[in-house]
């Protein structure tokens, strides 16, 4: 369920979605036809070809119909009909008709209202469209098209099959193919190619194909003869066309063709090829897969930008797709660009398309060329690269994950040179405030440290002089107006902020992060920051994204698509169009090459930066074999023979469900219930809405959950329903959480809310299992990250508003305690430990460094900042108002550094015990227990034991733990079975603390109760 997930990579790149194939009207008219309107509707005051051709014809953007420039004019003497001659350049667009300068009447393919976009393939030239208001069909002057829609798929040399087609409406079938395009309809015939006959395979798809293709289920199969199964190189490189004909010849129905199948059939053996750049003692080797294309020629230049080619040289083509050239020692430290003449099926003819490596490893300024770098140079690596100390971790579950961007970390830290504030290099300066806090928090227990995406990405010009600055006193506006969105709003497409999840090349570090973008400075300084984080205390995680791309077709920046057209991206069965339910242009990792690009530059990663993990965007976009084929290629790096342990480098990401491959529509998805056993971890998402209340999605975000007062303190929202829905809710979310500290695992036993022995997943959450892990390590535990609101802002929405600061700091702190005291991975934001807000901002992707502040004085906490931009937020804006306006919310330095000590405490607490992150399943069933069960339980409170005198005995200096969770506005006194008489003490960090609350928690050894403040969670241990 969508509602279900906090996605990463969906929902931030709006600027960029207009650059994806199939793209369609705007996003809030899409996904549902529009409501029919009435074929006598009265003439229209004007009629609007609207479409991805607007902006090659005068308008200010695509799907416009408020523009004048593409405006039908009305034929004289003919009501109900307009027309108007415009000059299209060469390429495929969509199209449809808006009447009265808006979308509340518009018409689609075949007259429909709000129907499907109609497909235009121009040829380049004047172009004759004409709406006719008694129809409401829109049509243009050109010859019938046959490069529109492809429900085609050529899965093997010889098997084709036709998604849709019934095949009783035909007699006969061809492929019609055409070397250079061209190919077109007249009077029922096909002409300007050659047509392979093609016979029809009676009973659908069977055997292998049937389960690798389970989406093409009920298409029609067409068989090749061998002669033409042989020839598949060779047509793979044209047009090609599917026909159905009637007994008379005339062609009944026509469409595109889908090679991805067949191209990793025929082209099998590139998987074991080596591609991108290589170094043969000193001369540079290149090699890129390039199947369907005619020549390849690379272009060596001196400079990174301007000028002619100093060297062009044709590649030479192997067998297996796979073009190659052994270049020139002289050219170490210039750039190159590949030169691909291939036929584009968008396009309709061959066209040249220059590219950049897609497995670059150096780059120039803004990405426009490659260039030729050798990682093994020893300029490139600081001192004591080699041998460089990294941070133990024995198991997973050891690890303590601190989410940060690499801009936020210092763009705003005064005590770091102005020259490298928002860059690797910041990372360097140990003695800055940023490193300091870094410390503070390792010296605590963090040990990793999880970087937004910094691969190369699209969206930030690399030049920062050209990057602009809101042009506002931004302090001295109101603090909940709307003035500061609109001014940081004006810049964020020219601004240094963003959170990057718009990939462009998977293997070099982005260029805006380093000092100067241009040749291998970045190499250098992201070498320095590992190094840097190293040094701190931690080790590094880098988060990437393979699941889409920031475009693709011929008007992309991105080359995937004009290096092999319609293969790296996942395909609408039926139209052909590229599938974007991650936000822009899905990847086709299924597909044999684009899975070996995500392989290889991963291994790339881990080998160049010695990095630690890595982290998925939307993982549930993979198929799960794609993170398994990951593991294995990292587990065979070894510190000896590539300087990093793979088999130590974790692996992790978002299992969410959705859009077209939901529910394994295509393959065995990489999902949370189906990465189970793998030991490749998933967010936990049921523990985090069961702390934080609701989802991140609701209508209405007052929506409580265990630590942010449902029942015990409540708000005045209607959305909570009765006290009695209220603590119905709670005890579940109780269950939830109880899941959760065990590692989310889903054969767990427990006694349940109704006092019933369940498992993990027996415990529902939105209709699915809350416990789906087989082992803990597969669990990330974490109540806030970069997407959604920060924890301080859910809290603020959630919490009465009359909960003073301090209430809204314990809340935190205990929230906080849920993943530092759980079995599986404990994951925080950046500045949760000081309250950082992005005042209420939830999709805060390109709202700027005001919004994103991250302050490491603890001076502010980012609250009260202006109402965030509009865009994911506008719908909130009246709970919002008097929040931000309230001085009372706005926390001091006083507060900050409160929060910042007890978040500290429960850091050093989860690292002072194997038993809080015990890594097997079975220990934790024997170890771990929630003696306050049943339908009895009270309201707001959760009571955890760890048992070290069963079993084996994992901590040498205790004898057990018991923590109590009081998330309701009164002290708690449970009473724990088999306690009594034990000598169980508050742990020494939370006596020895700043908090003196915490301190009158108190252990009855006469009865083996316990009693905990309010709002409090204490820790108890025996020795």
């Amino acid at each position: 369920m969508i509602q279900q997930f906090s996605m990463s990579g969906c929902r931030r790149k709006a600027l960029l979605s207009a650059l994806a194939i199939g793209t369609s009207i705007p996003a809030a008219l899409a996904g549902a036809a529009l409501p029919a309107v009435a074929a006598h509707t009265e003439l229209p005051s004007s009629v609007t070809l609207v479409g991805s051709l607007q902006d090659e014809l005068g308008c200010a953007g695509e799907w416009q119909p408020e523009c004048a420039a593409t405006r039908l004019q009305p034929v004289p003497g003919t009501d109900g009909l307009y027309k108007a001659t415009f000059d299209v350049p060469a390429g495929s667009y969509e199209v449809k008709a808006a009447l009265n300068d808006s979308w509340a009447e518009n018409y689609g393919a075949d007259g429909i209202a709000g129907g499907a976009n109609i497909p235009v393939q121009a040829p380049g030239g004047p172009v004759t469209f004409t709406y006719d208001h008694s129809t409401h069909r829109l049509s243009d002057d050109l010859p019938e098209s046959l490069g529109g829609p492809s429900a085609g798929h050529w899965l093997t040399s010889d098997t084709i099959t036709w998604k849709g087609l019934d095949p009783a409406q035909a007699t006969s079938f061809a492929l019609y193919t055409a070397a250079n395009g061209g190919l077109t309809v007249s009077d029922g015939k096909i002409l300007g190619g050659t047509a392979k006959p093609l016979s029809l395979k009676p009973g659908g798809l069977d055997g292998a194909l049937a389960a690798k293709y389970p989406h093409l289920a009920g298409s029609t199969v067409l068989k090749l003869p061998a002669e033409a199964a042989r020839e598949a190189r060779r047509l793979l490189k044209g047009q090609l066309i599917l026909a159905a004909q009637d007994a008379a010849g005339n062609t009944v129905a026509t469409t595109g063709l889908q090679i991805p199948g067949v191209l990793d059939e025929v082209y099998a053996s590139a998987a074991k090829q080596d591609l991108g750049l290589r170094w043969k003692s000193d001369r540079p080797e290149l090699s890129l897969w390039a199947p369907t294309a005619r020549n390849v020629t690379l272009h060596v230049y001196d400079n990174g930008s301007g000028g002619e080619p100093r060297a062009s040289v044709p590649m030479k083509d192997g067998r297996n797709g796979v073009w190659a050239v052994l270049g020139d020692k002289a050219w170490k430290g210039d750039y190159y660009l590949f030169e691909v003449e291939v036929f584009v099926p968008e396009t309709g003819k061959v066209e040249k398309n220059f590219v950049t490596d897609p497995y670059s490893v150096g780059l120039s300024t803004n990405s426009e060329r490659s260039l030729f770098v050798n990682l093994a140079d020893p300029a490139l690596a600081p001192a004591g690269w080699e041998n460089i100390a990294k941070p133990v971790v024995e198991k997973p579950e050891d690890l303590s994950v601190y989410e940060l961007h690499v801009r936020d970390f210092s763009i705003a830290d005064k005590t770091v040179p102005s020259s490298d504030r928002g860059t690797y290099k910041a990372f360097t300066h140990q003695d800055s405030d940023g490193m300091h806090h870094l410390q503070e928090m390792t010296k605590s227990g963090i040990n990793a440290v999880h970087l937004l995406p910094v691969n190369d990405i699209a969206t930030i010009d690399e030049r920062r002089e050209l990057q602009q600055e809101p042009q506002c006193d931004l302090p001295a506006l109101p603090s909940n107006s709307e003035e500061q969105q609109a001014c940081v709003g004006a810049v964020a497409a020219k601004d240094g902020f963003n959170w990057g999840y718009d990939p462009l090349h998977y293997a070099t570090p982005e260029g805006s992060y380093a000092t100067n973008p241009q040749g291998a400075v970045r190499t250098l300084e992201f070498r320095e920051m590992v190094a840097g984080l190293n040094k701190a205390g931690a080790r590094v995680i880098q988060d990437v994204v393979y699941n889409h791309t920031s475009g693709t077709g011929q008007n992309s920046s991105h080359n995937l698509d004009r290096i092999v057209p319609g293969y790296y991206h996942r395909l609408n069965p039926t139209t052909g169009a590229v599938e974007t339910s991650t936000c822009c242009a899905n990847t086709a990792t299924e597909k044999t090459m684009m899975g070996k690009l995500m392989v290889d530059s991963l291994v790339t990663l881990a080998k160049t930066y010695k990095l630690d993990g890595f982290r998925f965007d939307l993982m549930g976009h993979h198929t799960k074999q794609n993170l398994l084929d990951v593991r294995a290629a990292l587990d065979k790096l070894t510190l000896q023979g590539d300087g990093v342990d793979g088999k130590n480098i974790y692996l992790y990401g978002e299992g969410w469900e959705f859009g077209e491959v939901a529910n394994d529509a295509r393959f065995v998805q990489a999902t949370q219930q189906n990465m189970a056993g793998t030991g490749i971890g998933t967010f936990n998402d049921r523990q985090r809405d069961a702390v934080r209340g609701g989802t991140p999605f609701d209508e209405d975000p007052r929506i409580q959950g265990f630590a942010s007062g449902l029942f015990t303190d409540p708000n005045p929202s209607p959305a909570n329903g009765s006290p009695q829905e209220q603590r119905a809710t709670l005890l579940l979310a109780q269950d939830q959480l109880k899941v959760g500290l065990t590692g989310n695992l889903k054969d767990y036993s427990f006694i349940d809310r109704t006092g019933a022995t369940v498992k993990g997943s027996d415990v529902v959450y939105g209709g699915k299992p809350a416990g789906y892990t087989a082992d803990p390590s597969e669990a990330i535990t974490y109540v806030d990250a970069h997407d959604n609101e920060t924890l301080f802002d859910a809290l603020t929405l959630k919490l009465p508003q009359g909960t003073s600061m301090e209430g809204r700091i314990r809340m935190n702190t205990l929230a906080l305690s849920t993943t530092a005291f759980g079995q599986g991975i404990s994951f925080w934001h950046a500045g949760t430990e000081n309250l950082r807000s992005k005042s209420l901002d939830r999709n805060s992707y390109d709202s700027g460094d005001w919004f994103n502040v991250l302050d490491h004085t603890g001076t502010t906490n980012g609250f009260a900042r202006g109402l965030p931009p509009e865009r994911d937020n506008r719908d909130k804006y009246p709970y919002m108002k008097p929040l931000l306006a309230d001085p009372a919310l706005n926390p001091q330095p006083a507060h900050i550094a409160a929060a910042r000590e007890r978040a500290e405490e429960l850091l050093e607490i989860r690292r002072s015990s194997p038993l809080f992150h015990l890594g097997d399943a079975k220990l934790i069933q024997q170890k771990l227990s929630f003696p306050s069960a049943g339908p009895n339980q009270a309201p707001g409170v959760v009571v955890m034991r760890l048992d070290d005198t069963v079993g084996s005995d994992v901590d040498k200096d205790l004898k057990g733990m018991v923590v109590i969770f009081n998330a309701s506005d009164k002290p708690a006194t449970q009473t724990v079975p088999g306690t009594a008489g034990a000598r169980y003490s508050l742990h020494p960090v939370q006596a020895s603390g700043p908090d003196p609350i915490v301190k009158t928690a108190a252990y009855d050894p006469a009865s083996g109760s316990f009693t905990v403040p309010a709002r409090t969670v204490a820790v108890f241990q025996a020795k």
